[in-house]
């Protein structure tokens, strides 16, 4: 184990110094792209101006014979594509592959400059991050970079779940987790083929009805919720997350055309604790647009709470609901999202109440 003393360390001599607190830009939705196909990337700028962070996928969905196309084309969008304020991350393929190498060494050299966050799949402990940790300093001490790239781990194993902790506090470049459903599933045997949301077979049911005798009346109908799976791991990982000031992700939701489900599977996530998820298909960005955007009404009343006491300190009541230092920086959270979300988005900004930013 190493020493506090040494964790804000660079780990490689010429690497740039780890950052001692994870920046938080808008982070609503991390929308998938494959870098290989030439369609969806002549769609990036249409997406880069709704999205607050693209994503290059190298791994899962990219066919084998695809790898080295999507990681070059990756190498090329980050080099002529305008991201404005959009954030560019990657998913490197699994670090038990044969092409991760090329992944970290050529995007490092190539592109570290232009890539924010370095998402790695199927996380299993900290010895993973602390691989990828290492070299990464080496990659940018040779680059010659002057920011570290942080790293975003994805939890969709049952030994990644059972470490999550551990994986959350194993770098100062930790910057966040994703909750994977689908290989968590496999990993775990159980026996539902969906990506994400619930299922019709788990659910609770009312008790029977009885007879005078004490016994269950036969052909009766109780009533039956479905259930969620997911709420113990992702709740999980949200607490390890923030007790690391780290960020938590939902992840895919597979069912495109169900946006109903969709939208519920991601507000459960929100009201968790998540900040964002994943968006696979242009739809999904809406969707978490309207689920991770903070409520207007309650933007506008916490500028007022701002307002009201500018330097947080004291007791007031504010439309008959106390505010005191510990709501003040509530509410100066959500104001500062909602200002960021402004510049990014006119609607908002006018329905948060700012001025919109100038083209």
């Amino acid at each position: 184990m190493r020493s506090p003393r040494d964790f804000f360390k660079p780990l490689c001599v010429g690497a740039p110094d780890p950052v001692t607190e994870i920046p938080f830009p808008p982070s609503r939705m991390i929308h998938f792209f494959d870098a290989s196909n030439e369609k969806m990337v002549a769609k990036l700028p249409d997406t880069i101006a709704k999205a607050d962070i693209v994503l290059g996928n190298l791994e899962d969905a990219v066919p084998v014979d695809r790898k080295e196309a999507a990681r070059e084309g990756l190498v090329k969008v980050g080099k002529t594509v305008d991201l404005g304020e959009t954030q560019l991350w990657t998913r490197v393929n699994a670090l038990d592959s044969p092409w991760v190498l090329d992944d970290l060494t050529t995007l490092v050299s190539e592109i570290g400059d232009k890539l924010s966050v370095i998402m790695v799949p199927k996380v299993e402990g900290p010895w993973d991050i602390h691989y990828v940790d290492r070299l990464l300093a080496q990659l940018e001490s040779r680059a010659g970079l002057k920011k570290p790239l942080l790293v975003h781990a994805i939890l969709e194993t049952a030994q990644g779940v059972a470490h999550v902790e551990e994986i959350a506090a194993a770098s100062p470049r930790m910057q966040g987790m994703s909750f994977g459903p689908a290989d968590l599933a496999a990993s775990r045997r159980m026996k539902t083929t969906r990506v994400g949301g619930g299922h019709p077979g788990y659910v609770s049911i009312s008790d029977p009805e009885l007879d005078a005798e004490g016994k269950i009346v036969e052909g009766q109908t109780r009533a039956t919720a479905q259930q969620d799976p997911w709420h113990y791991s992702i709740a999980r990982m949200v607490d390890a997350c923030t007790m690391n000031g780290i960020l938590p992700f939902y992840g895919p939701f597979g069912d495109i055309k169900d946006v109903a489900a969709c939208e519920a599977q991601f507000r459960a996530a929100f009201l968790l604790g998540c900040v964002g998820a994943w968006s696979l298909h242009p739809v999904q960005i809406d969707i978490a647009k309207k689920v991770f955007s903070p409520d207007p009404d309650e933007v506008k009343f916490a500028k007022k709470v701002i307002e009201a006491i500018p330097d947080g300190r004291g007791v007031h009541m504010i439309d008959g609901k106390m505010q005191d230092d510990a709501t003040w920086k509530q509410c100066k959270v959500m104001v500062d999202l909602a200002e960021q979300l402004a510049q990014k988005d006119p609607e908002l900004a006018e329905a948060y109440g700012f001025e919109p930013a100038a083209a």
